[in-house]
């Protein structure tokens, strides 16, 4: 990366290293980065709390597969439904047919509003398999969330994907794979909200471990969908769909979010009997 005329190209290549078919990319490193840390994170919050590793790790199952399924389902369903309503079997297979021949794709397209909602998913079905309560492990899962969406518009940035609008700051990058336009780095303005919310987050649970049920997911949710709302303004809609609408998809798809956050902010907790 490297600086001309006030602004920064960027051109790395998403891929780390090749050897033979594989290529390991910073974007997978980015979503290790991503899971690693927040297990980290998780079991020192479940230590404090008097919850078990062996509770962690079979959450940590729910919460991997209810991300990959939903971000994957999501981007399918939200944002390319045309197509893959006539090619079903390609939401979940990472290889589609191409003139007789099959041909290896991989997962293209992960939708974080649909990963919302296979988290969402995942705590469910997990509350009910372990009998532990929904809000309780959804209080403490955000704490970890934001700093793991910066992960992964870490490896958006790698992938020069998710790209701004043009601008003429001078800390435009030119992401010289797509173009040679000068861009708002959204997905760093997008990663550096989400290390900012989750230090928010952090703080309010270091000093008050047990607030009001679903206070914090209610903050989460206002603060981290706010943020994306606001975002999306400095970012390139991602299918041509958008380009008609006043709202792009990822903002109309927040405000469901930001609505549940207020109410579970502002709502009053049940008088005991």
């Amino acid at each position: 990366m490297h600086a001309v005329l006030n602004v920064i190209h960027w051109n790395i290549d998403p891929i780390l290293f090749e050897i033979g078919s594989f290529g390991l990319r910073y974007y997978a490193l980015c979503f290790l980065a991503a899971f690693v840390v927040s297990y980290i994170l998780m079991l020192n919050i479940f230590k404090r709390e008097g919850k078990t590793q062996e509770l962690l790790d079979q959450l940590s199952i729910y919460i991997f597969l209810g991300t990959l399924i939903g971000a994957r389902l999501g981007h399918c369903l939200f944002y390319e439904f045309d197509y893959y309503i006539q090619h079903p079997l390609e939401m979940i297979l990472p290889f589609r047919m191409i003139n007789g021949n099959f041909e290896l794709t991989g997962f293209q397209g992960l939708a974080s509003h649909g990963g919302a909602i296979g988290i969402l998913v995942a705590l469910w079905l997990f509350s009910r398999k372990t009998k532990t309560n929904f809000t309780w492990i959804a209080d403490r899962l955000v704490l970890v969330v934001p700093l793991a969406g910066a992960f992964v518009r870490l490896g958006n940035f790698f992938n020069s994907e998710i790209i701004g609008l043009p601008t003429t700051l001078p800390w435009g990058v030119v992401f010289e794979r797509v173009d040679g336009v000068a861009r708002h780095p959204a997905q760093l303005y997008e990663a550096i909200a989400y290390v900012i919310i989750f230090l928010i987050l952090w703080s309010m649970y270091q000093k008050n471990s047990k607030p009001k049920p679903g206070y914090l997911f209610g903050i989460f949710l206002v603060l981290l969908f706010g943020a994306r709302f606001v975002l999306e303004f400095f970012k390139e809609n991602q299918e041509a769909f958008e380009e008609t609408m006043q709202f792009n998809m990822g903002q109309l798809l927040s405000i469901p979010f930001m609505l549940v956050g207020f109410y579970l902010i502002f709502r009053k907790p049940k008088q005991k009997a």
